[in-house]
């Protein structure tokens, strides 16, 4: 048996979903998406703790990631953070702001899901879950048909294919190399592809740290020029929290992460101030009034500061130049990060110079199309890697349309 569909969108995450129901509106065409999981949009029930960071009041360019760092510039700025937050406003959609401008639903992410069926189902969308792939082909010299789909042993034919698989984060939730396989079926190279917005993992000698399991303070994070600021939170396998997980993104092998852990004040001049009325208080008396207690007393401990007992009065410039040093300036060397089983998005994918910024199809295969997470753009924490989903999917959706006129 043979199933023809106008366009095959392949992935029933935010990219593919809202891609079909983009698509089905503006032609009336028939639209049908093919996914291997249980249900729509698993990931986005898992993001934002539930609560679907769904954009950021300020997406720009330099938001993101790829070799090709103009590529993201077309879709965003014709599918903006705007269009979407107005979407969710039309499905009432209560919704708050949190830091740096992200935006998360008051009530859950299950909001966001049921936004993006219920547009498929206006407009027909059919939505074929539990289907596996077992193969795609390319179809010669036929005009109307130019792609077969086989899933679960059964043939479908299509005109267009979309590609909206997704990266390899979260494997628990179905992620697979499927859309890289596709690409490279294809001619298309894939960027090679790793874990980001991701915690990073202790090496031996820092393994001390997992005392502090559940300890949170804010940090400055850096690696090379690239700054974040914001909360670290150290757990029993190694480095978490916003800063860390930002800093992912830029953070290569074998490199160090330099954090300030007092980012708003300077210990030195601190101390030099303090040494002056009370010369007889503990140093780690007053560490523990800015960081801290456990980490300061864990240093002391295990003779990270073994100046830690001594009073201002004894402090030397050369025990300033340590705590400097220790404070402002900490170098953690990373053992590795978790992988894609904690990683919030994929680093690298399908080659964007392979891919019209404009429409998202493959420059060199008509009718074949990739968009979302699995191409090589990747966004910082805060709503940034959803806003690419809506704004790569929209274009996606506006070029099938056009080119059916």
């Amino acid at each position: 048996m043979n199933h023809y569909s106008r366009t095959i969108v392949i992935g029933a995450g935010a990219a593919g979903l809202f891609c079909a129901a983009e698509l089905a509106k503006k032609c009336g065409q028939n639209v049908t998406i093919l996914d291997s999981g249980k249900k729509t949009g698993r990931k986005i029930l898992m993001s934002g703790g539930g609560f679907c960071n769904f954009t950021n009041l300020d997406v720009s360019p330099s938001h993101y990631l790829s070799q090709n760092p103009h590529f993201v510039k077309s879709a965003l700025a014709r599918f903006t953070q705007w269009d979407f937050i107005s979407l969710v406003c039309e499905y009432g959609i209560a919704y708050h702001e949190k830091t740096d401008g992200q935006l998360f639903c008051d009530n859950s992410a299950q909001d966001i899901v049921d936004l993006l069926e219920d547009r498929c189902k206006k407009v027909k969308v059919d939505i074929q879950l539990r289907q596996q792939i077992d193969s795609v082909e390319r179809i010669e010299n036929d005009p109307k048909v130019r792609f077969k789909v086989r899933a679960n042993g059964v043939d479908w034919t299509c005109r267009n294919l979309v590609i909206a698989t997704g990266g390899l984060s979260m494997p628990a939730l179905g992620a697979s190399p499927f859309g890289y396989k596709i690409a490279e079926q294809f001619a298309i190279p894939v960027i090679p592809p790793r874990a980001s917005l991701v915690p990073f993992t202790y090496l031996e000698n820092d393994k001390i740290f997992t005392a502090l399991s559940g300890v949170s303070l804010r940090v400055n994070a850096s690696v090379g020029h690239q700054v974040f600021r914001g909360d670290m939170l150290f757990t029993h396998r190694g480095l978490s929290g916003p800063a860390i997980l930002q800093i992912s993104n830029y953070w290569q092998p074998n490199e160090s992460i330099r954090i300030d852990l007092l980012p708003n004040q300077s210990i030195v001049d601190f101390i030099m101030e303090l040494k002056a009325t009370s010369p007889n208080m503990l140093l780690k008396t007053v560490l523990s009034q800015l960081l801290p207690k456990r980490l300061v007393d864990l240093w002391i401990e295990y003779q990270r500061l073994a100046i830690g007992n001594k009073a201002l009065a004894q402090i030397s410039k050369a025990d300033l130049q340590i705590l400097d040093l220790l404070i402002h300036q900490w170098q953690f060397q990373p053992n590795g990060t978790e992988g894609y089983r904690t990683a919030e998005v994929t680093l690298g994918g399908v080659d964007t110079q392979f891919i019209s910024s404009k429409t998202m199809q493959a420059n060199n295969v008509l009718g074949l199309y990739f968009i979302g997470e699995v191409l090589d753009v990747t966004g910082w924490l805060g709503g940034y890697n959803f806003q690419w989903a809506w704004s790569s999917a929209y274009a996606c959706a506006n070029a099938i349309a056009e080119s059916e006129i």
